[in-house]
């Protein structure tokens, strides 16, 4: 009896040791076992970063018209400007409105997927907790050393001494581990509702900004009803206005003709020069001296006397053209602040009825003294003043024209070099309190729409 005791007692610590050297099935399922993330909306995030930069940009232009609306509100009577002002304003507000929706929709999306995930880790907590209890069920009925002890010693062969010693082992370290899952999915599920909070929070705030915001829309449409009616009984007045702008206009579009047509000249002649020397060089290179060879003009020389539709494009006007060309969709504005209060083409008048009114670029409502500035290199073609326009730079750019009117100040010459974003001058305030720039783009004789040049602001 003895010695049986002794041979188990061997066995035993032999198991001991082995116990403590092998690793457990559950420390090596532990390692195993990763965490499952949520999937990540990279469609969401991304759509949210562009929201994000849209109420930003619309944040800013409200400023630039509220400050540019308090210029023309400084009159007593009511403007085309203010009325463009507050046009520009009421647009960009529906785009704050739309932009908030945008961002309520997606909040209410992560609403419901934070109340789906809040849910399933509750579920899974519950489990736990009810696989848990079980096992402390079961472990108060082996609680004793005494219990464990039985246990073991009742094994028929070493084999089965060490099968039950780990699975005692096991069973400890199944508890531990249960327990230690309970506290990370209590956690988790604290994480999920503390998000879950914030994102309703949100939600409630970004509602109470969208009241707020459509009392400001409803307010600028009054106001914007208030102006027109005001300028409704003053048709006489806008009529003239109308008259003496088309005036203006007719004496721009002229002079903008005229310049062009006399640049196409002057390199239609350069270019024929040029060709007329060349044929003379290889003349005389090739020895020819006959009278009636001398007196024939090159087909070069000839073809470029006959073109009078466009620049004749040398290597260096081609080039100057090119880099022109790239900037199209992202040219740089001509003035740093403002909006479009007039767009290109032909459009109703914002208040005479039936009446059409034509624009061969753009006017672009910005503040006083806003300095005015080339949007590519170039060379100054022309500064002059026409009146209703005030004073026109006229910039070429290889076979590009760019034409900036109603300035109020000029920095450049005719002839002189510009760079991109060069300041050439100051824009025009009328009395009224409006400061607008006039901006044109031409390609040799034909007129184009700048707004499919101007790059975002």
């Amino acid at each position: 009896m003895y010695a049986k005791s002794k041979r188990w007692l061997c066995w035993l610590l032999m198991g001991l040791m082995l116990a403590q050297a092998a690793p457990s099935v559950a420390q090596q399922r532990s390692k195993k076992t990763t965490t499952r993330k949520a999937p990540v909306r990279k469609s969401t995030t991304k759509s949210k970063a562009q929201l994000e930069r849209e109420r930003l940009a619309n944040l800013r232009r409200i400023r630039e018209a509220s400050r540019i609306l308090s210029q023309t509100q400084k009159q007593k009577e009511a403007s085309l400007g203010q009325l463009n002002a507050l046009k520009e304003k009421l647009d960009v507000q529906k785009g704050v409105i739309r932009n908030i929706s945008s961002e309520l929709k997606y909040i209410e999306s992560d609403v419901r997927q934070t109340e789906n995930q809040v849910q399933q880790t509750q579920q899974s907590l519950e489990q736990l907790k009810s696989e848990y209890a079980r096992l402390i069920y079961a472990s108060s009925k082996t609680a004793n050393s005494y219990n464990r002890l039985m246990f073991l010693f009742a094994a028929e062969s070493f084999n089965q001494l060490m099968l039950r010693m780990r699975y005692v082992r096991q069973y400890s370290e199944v508890r531990k581990t249960q327990a230690a899952q309970i506290t990370s999915v209590q956690q988790r599920l604290n994480r999920q509702l503390t998000g879950l909070t914030e994102k309703k929070q949100e939600k409630s705030s970004l509602l109470t900004t969208q009241l707020a915001e459509n009392r400001n829309l409803s307010t600028l449409k009054v106001q914007q009803d208030q102006v027109v009616t005001k300028l409704s009984r003053q048709e006489e007045n806008l009529r003239q206005e109308l008259a003496n702008r088309q005036e203006s206009v007719r004496k721009l579009d002229n002079l903008i003709a005229q310049r062009v047509r006399e640049e196409i000249a002057r390199a239609a002649q350069v270019a024929a020069a040029k060709a007329a020397a060349k044929a003379a060089a290889e003349r005389a290179a090739a020895g020819s001296s006959s009278p009636s060879s001398t007196a024939r003009t090159s087909p070069e020389a000839e073809a470029a006397a006959t073109r009078v539709d466009r620049i004749t494009l040398t290597p260096e006007i081609a080039s100057i053209s090119s880099s022109f060309a790239e900037n199209r969709g992202r040219m740089l504005w001509p003035v740093a602040r403002g909006f479009i209060s007039q767009h290109f083409g032909r459009h109703e008048h914002p208040v005479l009825k039936n009446v059409i009114v034509e624009n061969r670029g753009v006017d672009i409502q910005t503040s006083a003294g806003e300095a005015v500035r080339a949007v590519s290199a170039g060379k100054v073609l022309t500064v002059t003043s026409i009146a209703g326009m005030n004073n026109i730079v006229m910039v070429q750019h290889g076979e590009y024209f760019t034409v900036y009117a109603k300035l109020r100040s000029v920095s450049v010459s005719e002839g002189d070099r510009v760079q991109a974003k060069q300041s050439i001058g100051t824009v025009y305030t009328n009395s009224e309190g409006t400061s607008e720039l006039q901006f044109q783009v031409w390609r040799n004789s034909s007129n184009l729409n700048p707004e499919s040049w101007l790059g975002q602001k």
